[in-house]
Parts: structure tokens; sequence; C-alpha cells
């Protein structure tokens, strides 16, 4: 009895001392990026050229690091499709690549060609790649090139994406992507940001709540 006490205690406070952990860790990153927001010429939250869904009017801007490998992004975007359409006009999705996972790069080159092609090629392909993410995105074996044969619902012309797919246009998004990812010591997906501010809670609840909050401070509701 008592070593499963003396267990128990022990997992009590290792538990304890990682929410603790995590507590300190948001708290640093908050701070972090509030100064990066506010002093950094060169801020990664202001990226005109990344991919955009939503006015460029709205006061409130989510920007998300997303993997299109990432089976939490494949579930987490269509809380966030929900609350763009909740507060329309209100609030845009600014969308920045972190591929993690093997194979990601190539699909986000994909997703950049189908770009060029006009934005609703873009939609349409974005969320074709998420849909058919357990296809083409098994971690243990995974086969991105298997995204062109997905795509052919989108209006894309696969044979100029795959010209376009090397654009150094391209390549410097990418590039710029991943160095704003070690600026705002970003290291999962997805990570989201509202405003320029970390996202306090990782659940559709947290989201939606911190973005009516910085709705109605930004349009006086």
């Amino acid at each position: 009895m008592n070593k499963l006490v003396i267990v128990g205690g022990a997992a009590v406070v290792l538990v304890g001392a990682f929410v603790i952990g995590m507590n300190v860790y948001r708290g640093q990153q908050t701070e972090k990026v509030s100064q990066i927001a506010a002093t950094d010429s060169d801020s990664p939250f202001n990226r005109p050229d990344a991919p955009m869904i939503g006015t460029i009017m709205a006061k409130v801007e989510i920007v998300e690091y997303f993997d299109p490998a990432c089976e939490s992004c494949r579930e987490f975007y269509p809380y966030v499709k929900n609350v763009l359409e909740q507060h329309k006009n209100q609030v845009r999705l600014s969308l920045r690549y972190a591929a993690f996972h093997k194979g990601s790069d190539y699909v986000v080159q994909v997703l950049e060609a189908a770009r060029l092609q006009g934005f609703d090629i873009y939609v349409k392909s974005l969320e074709t790649v998420l849909d058919a993410q357990p296809i083409w995105a098994n971690h243990n074996n995974p086969n991105p090139s298997m995204v062109w044969t997905l795509l052919g619902n989108t209006g894309i012309d696969i044979e100029r994406a795959k010209r376009e797919m090397n654009d150094p246009r391209i390549l410097a998004r990418m590039k710029q992507d991943a160095a704003d990812i070690v600026k705002l010591d970003v290291r999962k997906t997805p990570t989201l940001f509202i405003n320029g501010k970390p996202l306090r809670e990782f659940s559709p609840q947290g989201l939606a709540s911190q973005v009516a909050s910085e709705v109605r401070a930004a349009y006086k509701n």
C-alpha cells in the first residue's frame, strides 16, 4: 500500500511539474511574441504574400502555422473555418507553412503552385489535400506525389502546377516561413496566433472564445 501511495504521489508531482512547466513556457512565449509584434520591423505577423482567407479589411487576424500532413491540423481546420463564418468580414486567416513531417514540403509546393492559378483553386486544393491526408501522409511511408491524382476536381492545371512548383517565389515563401518558425519558437502544428497573441487554450472552444474577445475589442461590440 505504501508503495502505491508513493508511486501515486510521484505521478501527481510529475503531472504538476509538467503543468507548471507548460504554463511557464506559455508565459515566456506570450511575452516573446508580444515583443516581436510590437517592436520587430520585420514582424512574422506582417507577411502580405502569405495565403489569406477572408477580407484584408478584417481587424482580427488568425495566423496559423500548419503542416498538410499533420492530423491535428486536419481535425482543427473545420473549427477555424467555422470561426471565420461566424465573424464574416471581421476575421481573416493567414496561413503559414510548418512542414515538419517528411514529404510535407513537397505538398506545400504543390499547394503554392495551385495558388498561382487562383485563390479558389488554392482553397479547393488545400481542402482536398487535408481530406485525403490518410491516403498520402502515412508517417511510416508517406507518398506526397499521390496528391496529384487527388486534385482532378479542383480545376487545377496539373501540368502547369508541376512546372511551377519550384518557382523562386514559392521557395522564397517557404524559406521565410521557416525563418519565422524559429523567430516565434513554433514547435508543433497547428500553432495559432490571434492578433499577434498565442492561442491560450488549444481547443475549439478556446479558439472561439479568444477570437470573439478580439472581435469585441476591435469592433467595440
